[in-house]
């Protein structure tokens, strides 16, 4: 059984620390973090919209008694990386100090919630990515009153922080997921905070790169001293959800490389990329995000794919996918009945 329950709310990691988990951890649904000493807090990430942040700093404040009543007993805000599921309730943080990598505050700055916001509405004028943003997140997030609230304090490569007597270490392993993510690592919990540099049990997006980053990224993890490590999607986790994401991006590498250079397509590796060892991670169409970030790097820059083709590319993969699972779950369901 595992140690971590994954269930929605906030769970108690000990000695002050604590993370707020959001199932099924799909596309949008990410996870928190909160540190404390006695008065003092650090607060990981906000979410993707308004109503889901108050619900998360509600359940802190029921919980941490240092959180009182208000938000403004959050100390500092940390953005892990400058996703909107991240970063788009950080104005309900008043009063905070929020630190985030320079990478991540300037990506920040170019996809704002306004933006998001425009393309939910009109998302009928936006082609196939307005097709995608309606059909994975219409109706579950609302983008509408999201102020841009960006962070108010930047550092480069590592920072060092202290909530009472506790070491926060901020690391930033970007460009991987996206172009400045960070870790939160708390050594003397044995603890860290990982953004979306970990997916647990959900397929990752390669929407920066290079790989060998984020591979980095979880060596990186693998070397601290820890054994209680929180997702940016997924449920808690060890050492052992590293490993299987690390193993993933080794895998994929592999057979992408070889492939283009055998000349195929990206469309072409991707129908034969063989996802058997992780069939049962959510989000299996991200393989064609990944798949176009290797051959955007194997090509030295050189192949770009137009944003409309690959949010085609992912609905088409998307619908085939959950078409062959629901066949799969027909044939060996053993009901006796007709489906």
């Amino acid at each position: 059984m595992a140690k971590w329950q994954y269930t929605k709310g906030v769970h108690d990691l000990g000695n002050g620390l604590y993370a707020w988990l959001q199932p099924d951890g799909t596309w949008g649904y990410s996870n928190s973090g909160l540190v404390t000493d006695g008065d003092r807090t650090l607060l990981v990430d906000t979410l993707f919209d308004l109503k889901l942040t108050r619900e998360m700093l509600d359940g802190y404040r029921r919980a941490v008694p240092a959180l009182g009543n208000s938000a403004a007993n959050v100390d500092v805000l940390v953005n892990t990386h400058s996703n909107g599921d991240h970063t788009f309730g950080n104005q309900l943080v008043t009063g905070a100090r929020i630190i985030a990598s320079r990478n991540c505050a300037t990506e920040m700055s170019e996809r704002r919630p306004e933006d998001r916001s425009k393309i939910a509405r009109e998302w009928q004028q936006n082609g196939a990515m307005g097709q995608w943003i309606h059909d994975i997140y219409g109706g579950k997030f609302d983008f509408e009153g999201i102020t841009y609230t960006p962070p108010t304090e930047t550092f480069e490569r590592a920072m060092t922080l202290h909530v009472g007597a506790k070491e926060v270490r901020l690391v930033e392993v970007g460009p991987a997921h996206t172009r400045g993510d960070v870790l939160v690592y708390v050594p003397e919990e044995r603890t860290a905070f990982t953004g979306d540099i970990l997916f647990n049990g959900g397929h990752p997006a390669i929407w920066a790169g290079p790989v060998s980053n984020w591979i980095k990224a979880c060596d990186t993890i693998l070397g601290w001293d820890v054994d209680t490590v929180v997702p940016g999607h997924g449920p808690i986790t060890d050492k052992t959800g590293v490993r299987a994401l690390k193993k993933y991006f080794e895998y994929i590498s592999a057979e992408t490389r070889a492939r283009y250079d055998a000349g195929l397509s990206e469309e072409d590796t991707v129908s034969e990329m063989l996802l058997d060892d992780f069939d049962d991670w959510t989000d299996a169409e991200r393989i064609v995000i990944n798949v176009n970030a290797l051959y955007r790097e194997y090509s030295g820059g050189t192949l770009k794919t137009d944003q409309q083709v690959l949010y085609a590319r992912l609905a088409k993969y998307r619908a085939a996918h959950l078409a062959r699972k629901a066949h799969v779950h027909v044939e060996g369901c053993g009901c006796g009945h007709a489906h």
